[in-house]
């Protein structure tokens, strides 16, 4: 019977255990409730797109139809050193996961010394040598459950950490296209502004001949030279301006500025028709969005991690080994000696630090609702401002368009007159000075409908979704 009585405290002190295993306090974490708008007030004639089926996935930048583009892109994910920093910290984050899961496991250990002692007595010195072998185990059973939302915790930052480098990735990807369009709109001013340059030489050429000829004052000639000079100054001027935007091409696809040669190419990139997707879509797809949402979840968990400090800790303990002196025989049963123990804390009195903790927690809480919320309603607002650009410079365009045919017919009338002496040069001036600010202008628009573009693809997300955020201990991420 003795054996049943000493055995059974255990087995209650076990079953204990268990029962409280299952609880953790705090609270369960719900994603709070945000106002979605039914529609975009922006271009309400355009189709709202089922979940599956909204806005650009995967490779979105070939909507561009641009060889450069599609080339660069994949080597973003790659190469861009912003993209490798948010990498290492997705996996450190992970690693952390793997720390906070550690406490819910005993502890194991082994251990052993020798030592030689040497005595004296009044007829003879002895030396004796000891020594141990001895294995522990020692186990905090997680009976609040702060283990389990401290895990509950790290998840929640790791898959943060994720969608901060699918964030990473994603503005990477759109500072390329950006700086690519920008790229290929600088060429194409180059293109125009050495169409301009040859006009303006030939009517150099024009208005000397005249000046030869005695039938226009010298004013004419220097006025033309002037206007030539000025347009050849702004072509070298845009030099600049093209080599800037090759270095940052070169810098985000993780080269050094040198090492990648970009020819001349004044083709511009279609207008790509992107598809508007729900607006709870957006909630699913923008990695801001994601990093909010799980800062919030992982900022819940705390709440238990801190409500958990104000419940006894129980830690149990065993040893089990030999011991014997002189070492000699130490494996020996007679030399065989155990112990097992528990240790129950309780924290009675601590001046409100663990009530001060739990309330910083909950306020932490309360902050990141407010920036999940927040982001959540700057998402629509960057939508509404990338859609109403679209409409307004497309309307924009069609008047362009329209000013650049008139201002091209003006020109060639003003040459005609002025050839047949009924105006001055200055009529010609003007009237090429406008036609060219009227080319510049529609190319510029063109330029800003194509970064608008380019914007509302990032502000839908892109070809990330939350579906993809899955933590690398169950699928890693493709590098």
């Amino acid at each position: 019977m003795k054996p049943k009585i000493r055995r059974a405290p255990l087995a209650l002190l076990f079953l204990f255990v268990l029962v409280l295993g299952g609880c953790a306090v705090g609270p369960d974490y719900q994603r709070p409730q945000v106002a979605v708008p039914a529609h975009y007030k922006e271009l309400p004639g355009w189709a709202r797109a089922e979940p599956a089926a909204a806005a650009p996935k995967g490779p979105w930048w070939v909507v561009f139809q641009d060889p450069l583009l599609n080339q660069l892109e994949p080597q973003v994910a790659v190469s861009n050193q912003t993209v490798a920093q948010n990498y290492a910290n997705y996996q450190a984050a992970l690693a952390e996961i793997k720390v906070a899961r550690s406490a819910l496991f005993p502890t194991l250990g082994v251990s052993g010394s020798t030592s030689r002692q040497r005595s004296s007595g009044a007829l003879s010195t002895s030396a004796q040598n000891s020594g141990s072998l001895e294995g522990s185990v020692s186990w905090a059973p997680d009976l609040w459950g702060g283990v389990r939302r401290s895990i509950e915790a790290n998840k929640a930052n790791a898959q943060a950490s994720q969608a901060t480098l699918a964030n990473a990735t994603l503005s990477e990807q759109l500072a390329l296209a950006e700086a690519v369009i920008e790229l290929r709109v600088t060429d194409a001013n180059i293109d125009l502004l050495q169409k301009t340059v040859e006009a303006y030489r030939e009517s150099l050429r024009v208005v000397s001949n005249q000046d030869k000829a005695g039938t226009v004052p010298p004013s004419d000639v220097i006025s033309a030279r002037a206007q030539l000079e000025n347009a050849q100054s702004n072509l070298i001027a845009l030099g600049v301006a093209r080599a800037q935007y090759a270095h940052a091409i070169a810098v985000l696809v993780g080269k050094n500025p040198e090492a990648l040669s970009l020819p001349h190419d004044a083709t511009l990139p279609p207008l790509p028709q992107v598809p508007v997707g729900v607006p709870s879509t957006l909630l699913q797809r923008r990695p801001d969005i994601a990093i909010a949402e799980r800062q919030m979840a992982a900022q819940n968990a705390d709440i238990g991690v801190a409500e958990a400090a104000y419940y006894p800790n129980l830690s149990l303990s065993a040893v089990d080994g030999f011991m014997q002196s002189p070492l000699a025989g130490l494996l020996n049963i007679a030399n065989h000696v155990w112990s097992l123990g528990a240790d129950v804390g309780l924290t009675l009195f601590d001046g409100g630090e663990r009530h001060g903790q739990v309330l910083a927690a909950k306020a932490r809480y309360e902050a990141a609702v407010a920036n999940y919320r927040g982001t959540v309603l700057a998402a629509f607002k960057n939508v509404e401002d990338d859609l109403s650009g679209l409409r307004i410079r497309e309307q924009q365009a069609v008047v362009l368009d329209g000013a650049v045919r008139d201002a091209t017919r003006a020109t060639e009338i003003a040459r005609n007159e002025y050839a047949a002496g009924t105006v001055d040069f200055t009529a010609v001036s003007v009237a090429q000075a406008t036609q060219l600010n009227n080319e510049q202008t529609a190319l510029n628009v063109r330029e800003q409908r194509l970064l608008g573009a380019v914007s509302l693809i990032g502000d839908l997300g892109g070809g990330w979704s939350a579906s993809d955020m899955t933590l690398a201990s169950d699928a890693p991420p493709a590098r």
